[in-house]
């Protein structure tokens, strides 16, 4: 194991090393790699099922030939892009393949490699700018979800392959399909009766966030140009490592999470090298999706940029992953281990360790989960949203128009939606109903939202918006803005994809978010086909994606979550600006 890491906690030492003593006594570590469902749940239901994770590193390279073949033949076949089609599990790892070692990567693999990108936005805007960047004769689509059914991912696909079908003819546009998916899914049936020109059925005895070592990562990464033979000897030695009695990395991190989470330093913000700043956005997944249930739940903080020590408040556990020769964030991290922060330091010789810190953050996951009480591999909150969404396109289908909720507040082309009490608000003197609020502009609304913020609160900025680097630019901002204003740990979501992770922490924690949707009218609309080489369309990306914003609001305030919607019909860049100036 080439990666190491170590730690400053700060006087939660004691409590630590009694967590690693009673796990010890308990053979923790025996039981888990034997697979025992009881370190979990008293049932078995979705644990045994679900840890084939801890196989991937010794069974994958009997798999890399074949991947790499794939490469080869597409390349041989005139294909210099790929483009993964899917979300959550299926999409988070192949992104950090693409941003790590990728093409438009700061060390681009050298020989065969694809330029990959990920669509994992069902916002018109981000589905036409694919479209408009690619070329179907060049292009290699990977459709991948590990049920067959993910309503955004066969959506994409249905829109692709009439798009390449109309360059190409059908055969041809089948034949730039790939698909990624468990056995006996429905999408195997779907890849076979379009005859794709190859299907990889994974391994189902694991979940999505537990994924990144099995096909669902590895032939994306193949496809990149990625080293996966040296990338799965990095895992393999971590897994080594964790299935130690003493000195286990894995059961040491996660006992150091799942500790200071249980002292209130429950906002885990990772600070990491720039080149390895997309790991951050696998591992909130994997972390938020796992531990954020029964009331309980460690945050992920990524993205967020790192400041002077009186802007966090006492909520806060810093993780540094650091790669060798980068010295950039240390003296600003020094600081903060001086003014008591805890601080995790991992030291990562290369990008390739990358594969030893999945099966690391893995393996520290599941021993968090058993300290705090959770089981780490179901999704119980994940649904609510879902069926809810589902529920507002069928009503658009019978009627030809979403639901439509009355604005608290409308100025020019904004609107604002939600339903809180002023935070001034006693039984004395009852909240003002919404008429009679003195707002005059969009900021005055979300001021006034903000003052329900409590200490160890944290606030979560939902954007179901084109993603472009000047709307990601005025988010960071206005992220950075709230962050220090408030004093909170912050997070930033681009709509759907959080859903599939940091959505099941936000309704099954304990409650202490503020949630802040941005959606948006598209500026061209863009419609999903009923059926692959069908003309009919009954619904579109614009109604797919503003039905998800409205069914995964409407769960938050079923749960009792703090919630404000605004809602943009004209300039987005302009309105966050404005946002961001309060």
């Amino acid at each position: 194991m080439s990666f190491h890491f170590e730690s400053r906690l700060h006087g939660h030492e004691k409590a630590v090393a009694a967590a690693l003593a009673e796990m010890t006594a308990a053979n923790l570590i025996p039981r888990l790699w034997d697979h025992d469902f009881t370190l979990w749940a008293e049932t078995p239901t979705e644990i045994s099922d679900r840890l084939g994770w801890l196989r991937l590193p010794g069974n994958m390279p009997y798999n890399v030939e074949r991947m790499q073949a794939l490469l080869a033949a597409a390349r041989a076949a005139g294909y210099t892009q790929a483009l993964l089609l899917g979300m959550g599990g299926s999409s988070l790892a192949p992104e950090v393949f693409a941003k790590t070692f990728g093409l438009h990567s700061a060390h681009p693999p050298a020989g065969l490699a694809l330029a990959l990108q990920v669509l994992d936005s069902t916002h018109p805007a981000n589905v036409l700018a694919q479209a408009r960047r690619l070329d179907p004769a060049t292009t290699l689509f990977i459709l991948s979800t590990k049920s067959g059914g993910t309503v955004e991912t066969l959506s994409f696909f249905k829109y692709f392959y009439n798009w390449a079908s109309a360059a190409l003819g059908p055969e041809e546009a089948a034949a730039r399909f790939i698909a990624i998916t468990d056995p006996g899914s429905s999408l195997e049936r779907l890849a076979r009766q379009h005859a794709f020109r190859a299907i990889f059925l994974n391994d189902p005895t694991l979940g999505g966030r537990y994924s990144a070592l099995s096909f669902f990562g590895l032939l994306p990464a193949v496809l990149a140009g990625v080293d996966v033979r040296l990338l799965l000897a990095r895992a393999a030695a971590a897994a080594q490592a964790c299935a130690r009695i003493a000195d286990n990395p894995g059961l040491q991190l996660g006992a150091i999470l799942a500790e200071l989470a249980k002292a209130g330093r429950d906002k885990v913000t990772f600070i990491p090298s720039p080149a390895l700043a997309s790991f951050g956005d696998w591992a909130e997944q994997l972390i938020a999706e796992s531990t954020g249930k029964a009331g309980v739940g460690i945050l992920p903080v990524v993205g967020e940029p790192l400041a002077s020590p009186d802007h966090y408040g006492p909520d806060r556990l810093f993780v540094h992953l650091r790669l060798a020769g980068d010295t950039g964030a240390d003296a600003a991290l020094d600081e903060l281990a001086a003014a008591g922060h805890p601080l995790l330091s991992l030291h990562l010789a290369d990008p390739y360790d990358l594969g030893g810190q999945f099966f690391l953050w893995e393996m520290a996951t599941a021993v968090a989960g058993h300290r705090l009480g959770i089981q780490p591999f179901d999704q119980p909150n994940v649904e609510s949203a879902k069926v809810l969404a589902r529920s507002m396109m069928k009503a658009y289908e019978a009627s030809g128009a979403l639901p439509a909720p009355t604005p608290l507040f409308t100025a020019g082309d904004v609107q604002i939606f939600g339903d809180w009490p002023s935070a001034s608000a006693s039984a004395a003197a009852p909240a003002a109903a919404p008429a009679s609020r003195a707002w005059q502009q969009p900021a005055d609304a979300l001021a006034e939202f903000l003052r329900l913020a409590r200490p160890g609160d944290y606030l979560a900025l939902q954007a179901y918006t084109p993603v472009t680097p000047a709307i990601d630019a005025a988010l960071a901002e206005l992220r950075r803005r709230l962050r220090d204003r408030l004093k909170l740990a912050t997070t930033l979501g681009y709509g759907p994809r959080f859903l599939h992770s940091t959505g099941q922490l936000h309704k099954g924690d304990a409650g202490n978010g503020l949630f802040v949707q941005i959606t948006t009218s598209p500026e061209e609309d863009v419609a999903i086909p009923d059926h692959a080489g069908a003309e009919a369309s009954s619904i579109s990306f614009g109604v797919l994606n503003l039905s998800q914003a409205l069914g995964d609001g409407q769960a938050l305030t079923t749960a009792g979550r703090r919630l404000i919607r605004l809602h943009f019909q004209g300039d987005l860049l302009a309105g966050l600006h404005q946002l961001s100036a309060i």
